[in-house]
């Protein structure tokens, strides 16, 4: 997202006007989710996408031609992606819905603009006069019709995973969710550890001196991430036994299976309830047969991935419940 801030500023220090394309409510199968944007600039460039496909290239000629067009507020378009509906076809068959709105982007919004890029500024509105700062504690589409509607929109929100041991998983594994845009913190308590001097993914490396101490070094916030991959059974466990109260959205522990139902049946043991001893991820990651670090590094990516968009409209939402029959 950042790269499409930094797009549309670099056009406009050029007083080439842009447009935004961002999509604002998605349900069912659609190639692009909710929040997914791209920006055009009136000499044919692009950053950014909105799902790809058939679909995408269309979208990006319609923006040329708004730009074309001159127009000076957003526009709403509405796409289906079957053959039942006579209008707003996407082209795709994939059963979903997608409202993309058109956001106009010239040389009066360059001081927003570069405050977004200074990240000054963090979320952003649009509705049917433009776009402005918006709220940190409502993000969103409200739809009421064609005159009534507001986008809220967080701006550079990544989610954050805790990594606990640098080793080689936790080097491929850094790759992994860096790619997957999360914000990557790293601990260990070696210090000189080859694979945290290579490791250029992580964010942040923190070398603590005891994992005694982990605690100490993360905050108890919602909805993060963590997985323990420590160099061995006593640390792993120490580690365990600090963070199973953290309220995250995603508790892993890396080991083998004697390893873990020793720890597991030991944790208990000492007093560690079966409900809280629940919240363990364990074994780690999708069962695909991983091997190799990077497999095994996938494989876990794969399952936060999986909690991380449970709640999300699956590709088999019904047609039926969905709001967009209300619409156009």
């Amino acid at each position: 997202m950042t790269n499409i801030w930094s797009f549309i500023h670099a056009h406009l220090t050029q007083e080439t006007a842009v447009i935004l394309m961002v999509v604002t409510d998605s349900q069912g199968s659609s190639p692009g989710r909710k929040g997914f944007m791209m920006a055009v600039a009136d000499t044919g460039e692009f950053e950014g996408t909105i799902g790809g496909g058939i679909m995408e290239i269309k979208l990006v000629e319609k923006a040329k031609s708004l730009l074309k067009k001159g127009i000076n507020k957003p526009e709403l378009m509405f796409q289906y992606h079957d053959k039942m509906h006579t209008t707003n076809q996407s082209g795709m068959i994939c059963s979903g819905h997608q409202v993309i709105t058109f956001v106009p982007i010239n040389t009066s919004h360059l001081e927003f603009i570069q405050e977004i890029t200074f990240g000054n500024i963090k979320s952003f509105t649009i509705n049917t006069q433009g776009i402005s700062n918006g709220s940190q504690n409502s993000v969103g589409f409200d739809y009421q019709n064609e005159q009534e509607w507001t986008y809220n929109q967080l701006i550079n929100s990544r989610s954050v995973i805790h990594i606990i041991g640098g080793g080689h998983v936790g080097l491929a594994l850094s790759e992994a969710m860096k790619f997957l845009g999360f914000y990557v913190i790293i601990y260990d308590d070696r210090n000189e550890l080859q694979t945290l001097e290579i490791n250029r993914f992580a964010d942040k490396i923190n070398i603590i001196s005891t994992y005694d101490l982990i605690g100490e070094y993360i905050d108890q916030s919602q909805n993060e991430y963590a997985v323990i991959m420590t160099v061995g059974y006593r640390t792993d466990k120490q580690v365990v036994k600090k963070l199973l109260d953290y309220p995250f959205k995603y508790l892993g522990l890396l080991g083998s299976d004697a390893k873990i139902k020793s720890l597991l049946a030991e944790l208990e043991q000492e007093g560690f309830t079966k409900e809280k001893i629940a919240k363990l991820k364990t074994p780690v990651g999708l069962n695909i047969n991983s091997k190799t670090p990077q497999e095994i590094a996938v494989s876990i990516a794969a399952e936060i991935i999986l909690e991380k968009n449970k709640s999300s409209p699956s590709a088999r939402y019904s047609e039926n419940t969905s709001e967009f029959k209300n619409r156009k």
